[in-house]
């Protein structure tokens, strides 16, 4: 059996759709493991939605994404002299963060990446003028620039978009289209309104496909319930049950994402407490799992295996049969679900 997500299709075009009114010329952006539906399906979604470009992270998924979307595909991740060549079609799009990797590219379709607060990558104002003498022998799509999602010293990312057009405009760099990560559907409006002759074209992944949270749940199917008494020991690592219950068998383990976390950034006291609170319950092999039985989250009875979870189930409560399912709350972009329900 398998771990799965189930979507309210209806609810959740209508929020695609919605979104996508919201920002004209958007770009959706399609990437990793395609924020749990798989980039194959998303790719077929923006051909519904009847864009003409959309956003992938790297050349290889550019590769898989361009049999599934007959539009322009544009590469995130910048290219690097050296790298492996994937055999792409002409209407591929390809980054690029530095003035050499413009020249490498001639004949390409490119976009030209300028360097943010995000300090990630991209041209600086000092690579402007060579950039200039660079751009003829590409075929230019557009600049674009990547803001961070939190501004903690209160800088405006429409600000600093704008610095941007009017440093290449003083450059005399053609400024037709720039393509923008993080910045709001007003601060665009108030972009448009700034730069008439330029044309802002957002690039939007997580608030697109997974923007209303209730048009979707993920679920896990219990495999197996083993009756199991206090002290005995069970498991990889024969731990000792700790009081008389169950033990319930559930499809998502590692291979899925399941119990993989990404580092977080933490601010304010609670936030912090609750940290060490999890760290502390960790060190004596407590930790709660993404499964819910019985209106409560349930915690691993050890780590998860590969493809299932081992949950640990008290005796007061009454256990699932093998074939029912388990809500789970898992993040979309690190799991990789078995099958995606679409009804």
């Amino acid at each position: 059996m398998a771990l799965s997500l189930y979507v309210d299709s209806a609810r959740w075009r209508k929020h695609i759709d919605q979104l996508a009114g919201t920002y004209p010329g958007i770009v959706p952006v399609m990437k990793g493991n395609g924020y749990g539906f798989d980039n194959a399906r998303l790719a077929e979604e923006a051909s519904r939605m009847g864009v003409d470009t959309v956003a992938v992270g790297t050349t290889y998924e550019a590769a898989r994404v361009k049999d599934h979307f007959d539009g322009r595909v544009m590469v995130l991740t910048p290219h690097l002299r050296g790298e492996d060549a994937v055999p792409l079609p002409d209407r591929v799009i390809r980054t690029v963060a530095s003035v050499q990797s413009v020249r490498d590219l001639v004949g390409t379709r490119v976009v030209v990446s300028c360097m943010t607060s995000m300090k990630r990558d991209g041209i600086t104002q000092e690579d402007l003028m060579a950039l200039r003498g660079s751009l003829e022998g590409v075929r230019f799509e557009g600049f674009s620039v990547h803001l961070p999602l939190d501004h903690p010293d209160g800088g405006s990312p429409t600000d600093e978009v704008s610095q941007w057009v009017e440093r290449l405009g003083a450059a005399k760099l053609p400024l037709h289209t720039m393509y923008v990560s993080h910045v709001s559907a007003t601060g665009l409006n108030t972009l448009r309104e700034r730069h008439p002759h330029t044309t802002f074209r957002p690039r939007i992944g997580t608030d697109l496909w997974l923007g209303d949270h209730g048009a979707m749940v993920a679920r896990g199917t219990v495999l197996d319930v083993v009756p199991i008494a206090r002290g005995e020991r069970f498991g990889y690592r024969q731990r000792k049950a700790p009081s008389d219950g169950h033990l319930l068998v559930v499809s998502g383990g590692t291979a899925h994402g399941v119990g993989l976390e990404a580092p977080k950034t933490v601010r304010g006291v609670m936030p912090r407490a609750k940290g060490v609170a999890r760290a502390g319950l960790a060190t004596v092999n407590r930790t709660l799992s993404p499964f819910s039985w019985a209106g409560k989250q349930r915690w691993f009875a050890e780590p998860p295996h590969m493809q299932v979870s081992l949950l640990f189930l008290p005796g007061e409560v009454a256990p699932p049969q093998p074939g029912e399912q388990l809500d789970a709350e898992l993040r979309h972009t690190t799991t990789h679900f078995d099958r995606v329900v679409l009804h």
